[in-house]
């Protein structure tokens, strides 16, 4: 195996388990005896040793700032079973904190470096798992994941894989980036429950094939719950709705009236078909495909309030150098909804930048609310949740920021 060694003193991280090896710790690479190029392939398996030749563990090379993904930590090489072994670890904590029920198919098996498996995401939805590489060693067994999803977590018959968008752009990929890697329910297409999920007893239509990210946003789980606890008799707005996650918890908690608004047509048209399957009846609920700004200047023009509004953007950041641009963009929208806060309204915000911390975001709201002149009390600080874990030695693993704010 090609052997990666590390400048003096440059171990240190490894041995506290931060996964992650920067190229300039790296003091000089050994191929292997065999190797046909000049500097390992991406995405090979590499061994990584300290100056002083002591093993510090094995990963996937890349091209890049991070130069190692470590896999498993004080190893020479992978141990046997190494994947099953994983998924099966990470199928266990699922069980543990309660997520697999009757009433709830839906969850995040795998979550990169908080289960250990960096560069790895694995969604479930009901009988099917979604599988993203973000690099090109966890594209390159995407094969050997997708058998040991199979053996080791019991609802799953299919493994979809998702990677066109989440691969290193630069990487000369081979093989499919899209595609099923284990169809066991064949023509899903013409089965029109198939692609129904669970969550919290709510059905999700979930659409792996083209939706945003896995075809849906379980990280809001629970936040989407808090939602539901404070809606009943209100009139809300939930802004960049996406399929209308947080509507339909809205709606089950006794919601006056929901507005549903997104940029895009696509995801309106799915927020209608979740409502319908889940609330047939429902007359208090209008989906509006429009611009957040736009939506909320014309609201705002009307005299219109709401009592509980979402913002959940996309990311605004999605690299350090735009930060500046991204806080100014949470401003702004912060500063909109609270303008349009009824009195003791409640506002529930988010960030889902990791290049943005928490107290930037904070401080971003906070001058939202100074800017428009009204009084503002925290309720709660909300995160990822349980099956996003973070693991305690890679702290850059928390990236989801939420306020939940009472408005005089």
């Amino acid at each position: 195996m090609t052997t990666v060694y590390l400048k003096p003193k440059k171990e240190e991280s490894l041995k506290r388990f931060h996964p992650w090896v920067f190229s300039g710790a790296i003091a000089r690479v050994v191929l292997d005896a065999g190797h046909k190029t000049s500097a390992p392939d991406e995405g090979e398996l590499v061994c990584v040793r300290s100056s002083a030749d002591e093993v510090l563990g094995v990963g996937h090379w890349q091209i890049g700032s991070i130069a190692v993904r470590i896999l498993a930590f004080g190893e020479e090489k992978l141990p046997v079973n190494f994947w099953i072994q994983r998924i099966n670890a990470a199928y266990k904590v699922r069980e543990a904190i309660g997520l697999i029920r009757s009433d709830n198919n839906t969850f995040r098996l795998v979550h990169g470096e908080g289960d250990f498996l960096p560069g790895l995401i694995v969604d479930v939805y009901a009988d099917t798992a979604v599988v993203q590489a973000h690099s090109i060693g966890m594209h390159l067994c995407r094969n050997e994941i997708a058998d040991a999803i199979l053996a080791e977590v019991p609802q799953v018959q299919n493994v979809y894989y998702k990677s066109d968008d989440t691969l290193p752009f630069k990487a000369a990929i081979e093989g499919e980036k899209t595609g099923y890697l284990i169809e066991t329910v064949q023509d899903r297409k013409a089965q029109n429950e198939a692609f129904w999920s669970t969550e919290n007893g709510l059905d999700f239509r979930i659409d792996w094939l083209r939706g945003q990210k896995t075809g849906f946003f379980i990280d809001q789980r629970e936040n989407r719950a808090l939602v539901e606890r404070y809606a009943a008799g209100k009139e809300v707005l939930n802004m960049f709705c996406y399929t209308g996650g947080f509507s339909l918890y809205a709606l089950r908690g006794g919601a006056k009236h929901v507005d549903s608004v997104d940029v895009s047509q696509k995801a309106i048209d799915l927020v209608n078909v979740n409502v319908a399957k889940n609330f047939p009846k429902a007359t208090n609920h209008t989906a509006v495909t429009a611009d957040a700004f736009e939506y909320l200047s014309a609201q705002k023009a009307q005299n219109r309030t709401f009592d509980l509004i979402i913002l959940d953007p996309p990311a605004f950041a999605k690299h350090r150098d735009a930060v500046k641009n991204a806080l100014r963009g949470y401003q702004r929208i912060n500063a909109k909804a609270i303008e349009m806060i009824s009195h003791g309204g409640i506002l529930f915000t988010f960030s889902c930048s990791q290049a943005v911390d928490k107290e930037a975001f904070r401080l971003a709201v906070f001058s939202a609310a100074a800017q428009v002149g009204r009084k503002v009390r925290i309720l709660h600080q909300l995160h990822q949740p349980q099956d996003h874990p973070i693991n305690i030695y890679h702290p850059e693993g928390e990236y989801l920021k939420g306020l939940v704010l009472y408005v005089e």
